[in-house]
């Protein structure tokens, strides 16, 4: 039986909160907006970029949202080019992803970060050969629409009941339920312990080394 985890990236994998908000905040003010609060900027992580400016911004249209998003995407590429992002690992994920290895699962990601973000935020940790399967808005409908998890699936060969989601906010606990999947939250993220329960999540884990155990748990389950 092919077993597979899918793991979010922001908030789950890597803390980018400080380099999220710089950005969209920098985003705002060159578009005449004041800077949004980190909170609410913290939200909407996971979200596709343009629909999380959206909701930062409800009564802006969609070509002002557009322009907004592509200033982030400009103002987060340069500073990945001059070596000012902030993703660390969050603790435990290098071994926990091995030992979820070893458990005979195989490992991909669904995030609302785009291809390229995604792969570089991979590659800069080392991890990008260990992701078997991407998943990204540039390819799929975002979070919380079922699709990047119904092509991870499609893509590995993979079983709704033998497939996991693994994220931080409701927004991925929500995917994974449409796709009819199982579903765990991480509560070191961005959104509330309160919230991954209430929409549905399976098991919630306050560590990562506690993940192994859990996904394994949760096989038989619905």
């Amino acid at each position: 039986m092919i077993k597979l985890c899918v793991f979010d990236c922001d908030g789950t994998l890597v803390d980018s909160q400080h380099s999220i908000v710089t950005c969209m905040a920098a985003a705002f003010v060159a578009h005449g907006f004041a800077e949004p609060a980190s909170e609410a900027v913290r939200r909407v992580v996971g979200l596709p970029l343009q629909v999380a400016v959206a909701a930062l911004l409800p009564d802006v249209d969609e070509q002002g949202c557009e322009r907004i998003a592509e200033s982030y995407r400009d103002t987060f590429a340069d500073l990945r080019r001059r070596g000012g992002l902030s993703e660390p690992l969050y603790p435990g994920v290098l071994e926990g992803l091995a030992a979820i290895e070893q458990a005979g699962w195989l490992i991909g990601m669904a995030t609302g970060k785009s291809q390229r973000g995604a792969l570089a935020t991979l590659a800069g940790h080392g991890l990008h050969q260990r992701f078997i399967t991407l998943q990204t808005p540039d390819v799929a409908a975002g979070k919380p629409a079922p699709d990047m998890m119904l092509r991870a699936m499609a893509e590995t060969g993979a079983r709704p009941a033998a497939t996991v989601m693994i994220g931080d906010t409701s927004y991925d606990i929500l995917m994974a339920r449409s796709a009819g999947t199982l579903a765990v939250g991480v509560a070191w993220g961005y959104h509330d312990e309160n919230e991954l329960w209430s929409s549905g999540a399976h098991a919630v884990v306050h560590q990562f080394a506690d993940l192994p155990e859990v996904v394994e748990g949760l096989m038989g389950t619905d």
